[in-house]
């Protein structure tokens, strides 16, 4: 049995496109759609039906991608059941995980890896957050990092941390003066927010709605990078984690005030797939995350001498 083409199969039913299955497995379009019409000669059915866009699994197609993905699966378990049984960490550890994570802390987290199982490998992707669900649905990664997870029937949660939310605000801002902001404060503020599927807009706006206060929302992004360069810019004033503003708060920058009670909170979770067997180098990694489970931070990398 070859666990390329049953691979290759799966992703271009998943996808619903040979050629998103194509480059997922780095191979050329025409090599693929050759491999599925000699599958469909061998096997005397169709699986595909071209005639729609995007494509879609005749019921044939269906059960065959049942079959590759239950099959791939158990080479995954298989695999990671071997590598358990040397002892050694080894191997890689796929993670999915949302922009501000990520490219808030990934770096410290990859150079503790390194240092602790230096025969392992971590690969990061940040991706939005539908698109993170996806990955570890799809085994295209092994974890997840997401705010405001919510568990489903593929999807299992561990619950990992709470980051405060905290007004973020140019030096130059009125607002800047305060030690602490009434919510009330922020009435008619020019305001920088979430795009609107997102999460955490979602949650922001709530909590402002539950305490009668309307901004004036001249931006949305779906990043909080973005996010921070119009607050930086004077452009208005944001709701966002407290964790993710370190670096521009200790440049001066920017300020992060907090908001006084009920203070507002972005629960941060891992997800993976239910039931999935993990390597030896994704436990290792998943115990690392769960070192730091309340936003304490790791400590500087020690450079190799």
């Amino acid at each position: 049995m070859n666990f390329e083409h049953l691979k290759l199969f799966r992703d271009i039913g998943q996808y619903r496109s040979v050629s998103r299955g194509a480059a997922l497995n780095s191979i050329s379009q025409s090599a693929a759609s050759q491999h599925i019409q000699e599958l469909e000669k061998s096997l005397s059915v169709k699986l595909l039906d071209r005639s729609t866009r995007p494509l879609t699994l005749t019921s044939a197609g269906r059960l065959y991608f049942e079959l590759c993905r239950d099959v791939l699966r158990r080479k995954e378990e298989f695999d990671a059941s071997l590598t358990n049984l040397a002892g050694d960490v080894e191997g890689t550890v796929r993670v999915a995980s949302i922009y501000s994570v990520g490219l808030s802390e990934m770096w410290r987290l990859e150079a503790e890896f390194a240092r602790r199982w230096p025969d392992a490998v971590l690969r990061v992707d940040y991706l939005r957050p539908e698109r993170v669900y996806e990955a570890v649905r799809t085994d295209q990664a092994d974890l997840g990092l997401v705010s405001y997870p919510e568990p489903t029937r593929e999807i299992a949660v561990i619950d990992w941390r709470s980051e405060e939310m905290v007004v973020a605000c140019s030096p130059g801002h009125p607002l800047a003066a305060y030690g602490e902001i009434n919510p009330a404060q922020l009435n008619g503020a020019d305001f920088i927010g979430f795009d609107e599927d997102l999460p955490i807009r979602r949650e922001v706006d709530r909590y402002l709605r539950d305490r009668d206060v309307t901004v004036n929302l001249i931006m949305h992004f779906d990043n909080l990078q973005m996010i921070k360069e119009a607050v930086m810019l004077g452009s208005g004033v944001s709701i966002a984690p407290v964790r993710v503003l370190q670096t521009e708060r200790d440049a001066g920058r920017l300020l992060g005030i907090p908001l006084v009670a009920p203070r507002l909170y972005r629960p941060l979770g891992i997800i993976h797939r239910r039931r999935k067997k993990f390597n030896r180098a994704t436990n290792q990694f998943l115990s690392l995350l769960q070192e730091i489970p309340h936003g304490a931070e790791l400590a500087e990398p020690v450079p190799a001498v």
